[in-house]
This record gives structure tokens, C-alpha cells and sequence, in this order.
């Protein structure tokens, strides 16, 4: 199976009840490929001399796809921009930036290539269970990309009081798309970690070598060092740990509730985790009614959250005790920010509009080709959809 083999193999396409009216906010479209969303964004800012602070978006949307998204701009020009990969388009004024609840659902439309006949076929009937029962919604794999196989994750570091391990880790941890002067600058910071004067001296100017600055003044300050980390990047950080968290409960409460004959498992970048299948109408309605709390301090055991299981606090618990984590140390003491965010999330998504084309895959001779077109609630993955429908083999 392979996904993402060209730009137009995995279209995205942001839908939104928005309609321009007056206000503050100019909102655009961006048509974009080959581009992440910030790096997009911060060209159209470069070019227009735009602060980062006067653009809002709901969502990030994959460089390696050809995606659509809206984004609005504080007092932003009434004009379009184009460069090869990006198009934005003007479209009005409205009164508030675009946020992730201004997203009404994502519309997909994926080749997954190279595929077997046989593939094929169990892929329409796993279609039709996922059409009846919907998918587990997990956070996939895109969420951990701070996340090497080890599953060692730098905001448990944190919570655990672990600040110089913390900080290594996000550091100087290899992620698979380093380019050549991150490499170079790991390599630096791991060669010259503890000799903060000479490790300033040989970084290039940046985050890292502000961070630096701090322990070349403070020695030992491993705490105040984490508050120079980039803002939003440490803000991904915990949320890759909450988000771990938070699978691992829905993926034990599953289990828990679910026979074997009505789960299947597919697999995520850590572990895997059991999707629902062949439910009755009445456990699939239940399922899509609850949701489960993202474990942060500010959550409360005793306290009553609508639309929850019951056992939630029991399930979360031992989820936490699993790594040796308390509720109230998810406070991050000492730290102002970044923090964890209270919230909850539906236990169960439910694709819509699903439909499959399957046939001769010109990528690759005597293989096959399924094109997928659905609709997803805002905040859940498609590439689940595809675990869960195309087994190996």
C-alpha cells in the first residue's frame, strides 16, 4: 500500500458555513501544494509585511498534499497572491479571525496505490463496516511527528520534573525530515551539552541558541531555559504527550468494552488500538453520543462531564499511573506556559459522503488503485480511514 505518491493523490478540502459580511478580519482562501501551512503563510507575510500575530487559521493541512483552507488577516490587503504551490484569494471582511470552529467538516478525496485485488476487495467490505460503525478517533500519527519509535516523549519529561531531560530531548531528539542545518545543529548541542559558553559560541543564531544563552548566563537553569523554547513548539510538544494520553484511555476503555468479535486493530505509530465493528444501531448511537476528557491538571476525577463514561476517571487513571503520572502534576510547576488544555473529544467519528473507485494503478504495473471520497468532522484523520480499511498483504 502507498499514499501521497504525488500531490494529487491526497486532495484536502476545508468547507466552512463563513460567509464575508463587514468587519476587521480580511478572509482568504489558500490553495496551496508542496507547503506546509506556516511556511505558506509566512511567505504571504514576508511579502506583505505581515505579523505573525495578524493571521489565524483552523487547521494545519499536510505539505505532502494539494490542500485548501481559509485563513484571515487583522486589516489584511483586499488583493490575491500567487507564487508556484500557493494561491490566495480574497474573498471579504469578516468580524472575528478564523479558528478550528469555523471549520464545518474536511473533504477528502485519497489514492491509496499499489494494492493487490485481494486488497481491494477486503478494502469494500471493511468500507461498508466503517460506514455502519464509524472509527475509534484516535489521533494519528501526524500528531507525534516530535515522537521517535521509543515512544519517549519530551512532555513527559516535563511533568515528571525531568527539566534537563526535557530539554535535551526537544533539543537535540532526530526527527526524519531534518534537513542539513538541523542535523549540523544537534549534532553541536549533543557534542557541547553542559559547555553552555562554547556551545553558544558555535551555534548560528536562532532558538536553540537563545535557549543557550539562558544556561551560559544560568547554569542549571533547565527550567528557564524551557521558557525560551519557540512558543509553538513547545506548545506541540504537550500536546503530542495529551494527545498519547488520550488514545491509550479510549484504546483501554474499548477493550474493555468491546468482545473481540467486535474489534479490530489497527495500527498506530506507538501501538496498536482497537477500532468498533459489527455494532448494533444502539452501541453504535451510544458510542457516537460520548466523548472522553483530554487528561489535563485542571481536570477533575469527582467531577461530572456531560456526554462521558461513567468509568472515565478509573480508565484515565490508570492511563496516567502507566507512566507514573498524577493528574495534578500535568500542572507543569513552575511554568506559566505552555500548559496543558482542558477539553474533550468524541470518541467516535463518523465519515460521511464515503464512496470507492477502485482500478488499474499506472504507478504500478499489475496493481490496483482505490480512490477514496469522504467527509470528516473537523479535527479527525483521514490516514485512520485508511488503516482501518487496507490491510497489508
Amino acid at each position: 500500500m502507498k499514499i501521497k505518491q504525488g500531490p494529487d493523490d491526497f486532495q484536502v478540502d476545508e468547507l466552512t458555513d463563513l460567509v464575508p459580511s463587514s468587519g476587521q478580519f480580511s478572509l482568504y482562501f489558500l490553495d496551496k501544494s508542496g507547503w506546509t501551512t506556516p511556511d505558506a503563510l509566512a511567505r504571504v507575510r514576508r511579502a506583505w509585511k505581515i505579523l505573525a500575530q495578524c493571521v489565524s487559521f483552523g487547521g494545519l493541512k499536510d505539505r505532502h498534499a494539494h490542500t485548501t483552507q481559509h485563513i484571515t488577516i487583522a486589516d489584511g490587503p483586499a488583493r490575491d497572491f500567487a507564487i508556484p504551490g500557493i494561491v490566495l484569494k480574497y474573498l471579504g471582511r469578516v468580524p472575528a479571525p478564523f479558528e478550528s470552529s469555523s471549520i464545518r467538516a474536511n473533504r477528502f478525496r485519497i489514492v491509496v496505490r499499489d494494492l493487490s485485488v485481494e486488497q481491494v476487495e477486503r478494502a469494500r467490505l471493511a468500507i461498508d463496516e466503517v460506514r455502519a460503525d464509524g472509527l475509534a478517533n484516535y489521533f494519528d500519527d501526524q500528531r507525534f511527528g516530535s515522537v521517535e519509535n521509543d515512544g519517549d516523549f519530551m512532555a513527559r519529561r516535563l511533568v515528571l520534573g525531568n527539566w534537563e531531560g526535557a530539554l535535551k530531548l526537544a533539543l537535540t531528539a532526530p526527527y526524519v525530515h531534518d534537513r542539513a542545518a538541523a542535523k549540523q545543529e544537534k549534532a553541536i548541542l549533543l557534542k557541547y551539552w553542559g559547555q553552555w559558553a562554547e556551545c553558544q559560541q558555535k551555534l548560528p543564531r536562532g532558538p536553540a541558541r537563545n535557549v543557550v544563552h539562558v544556561l551560559a548566563s544560568r547554569p542549571g537553569d533547565f527550567r528557564g531555559a524551557i521558557t525560551r523554547l519557540p512558543a509553538d513548539l513547545a506548545t506541540l510538544y504537550l500536546a503530542a504527550y495529551q494527545s498519547h494520553l488520550w488514545n491509550r484511555a479510549l484504546a483501554r476503555w474499548l477493550e474493555r468494552l468491546l468482545p473481540v468479535q467486535h474489534r479490530v486493530a489497527v495500527r498506530l505509530k506507538l501501538a496498536d488500538a482497537p477500532m468498533p465493528r459489527g455494532l448494533s444501531l444502539a452501541q453504535h448511537d451510544e458510542l457516537a453520543r460520548l466523548s472522553l476528557p483530554l487528561p489535563s491538571a485542571r481536570l477533575k476525577y469527582d467531577e461530572a462531564i456531560e456526554d462521558s463514561p461513567p468509568d472515565w476517571p478509573e480508565v484515565v487513571r490508570e492511563t496516567l499511573a502507566e507512566d507514573g503520572v498524577e493528574l495534578n502534576q500535568m500542572k507543569l510547576q513552575g511554568l506559566r506556559k505552555p500548559f496543558f488544555s482542558r477539553g474533550v473529544r468524541a470518541i467516535l467519528c463518523q465519515p460521511t459522503n464515503l464512496s470507492a473507485e477502485a482500478g488499474a494503478d499506472e504507478r504500478h504495473p499489475k496493481r490496483e488503485a482505490l480512490t477514496l471520497r469522504f467527509e470528516l468532522p473537523r479535527g479527525s484523520y483521514a490516514t485512520l480511514l485508511i488503516k482501518r480499511i487496507v490491510r497489508d498483504g
